[in-house]
């Protein structure tokens, strides 16, 4: 009497540490000597991020300095989009969001992946911005998140609710 055992599929992002991220960032950034009286910047925005600086070259340094301190604290920089510098009166700026959740769109091609090439038996489900994949062999479960590691997605993935 095997019961089905699931899991889902996610794109969360976790708010406190990419807060954390913006914070070091502008406390770098209010430190470096490269970045003195060039009225550089990065803060909260509502939802998003906003940087700024003097010329195009400092504020995609100051992207980059964002991106360094997203990755120090496991954040994956496939759900970060920012805009193109924009000259903004006397300083250039970018906007960057960072995307939570799974579309409909990469939640189908997810769920085409494993009907073609995951273990028989293994089902897959929308619900909302997350998958669910039920089976009733842990081993099957285990093969589909060995082959969703596996693939190149332009998308972060994370696997929760392991039942």
């Amino acid at each position: 009497m095997a019961s089905e055992s699931s899991f889902d599929i996610v794109n969360k992002v976790d708010r406190q540490e990419v807060d954390n991220a913006v914070n070091q960032a502008a406390k770098e950034i209010s430190q470096r000597f490269d970045f003195k009286n060039v009225d550089a910047g990065i803060r909260w925005s509502g939802e998003a991020i906003d940087m700024q600086a003097n010329t195009e070259e400092r504020v995609n340094a100051v992207l980059d300095v964002f991106k360094d301190k997203l990755v120090k604290r496991q954040i994956s920089l496939k759900g970060l989009e920012a805009d193109e510098p924009k000259l903004s009166g006397k300083v250039y700026k970018i906007n960057a969001t960072i995307s939570a959740g799974i579309t409909q769109e990469n939640a189908k091609k997810l769920s085409k992946l494993i009907r073609d090439e995951g273990p028989k038996g293994v089902k897959a489900q929308i619900q909302g911005d997350e998958l669910r994949v039920s089976s009733k062999s842990r081993d099957d479960l285990q093969a589909v998140q060995a082959l969703i590691k596996g693939e190149d997605l332009d998308f972060a993935v994370q696997f929760v609710n392991y039942r």
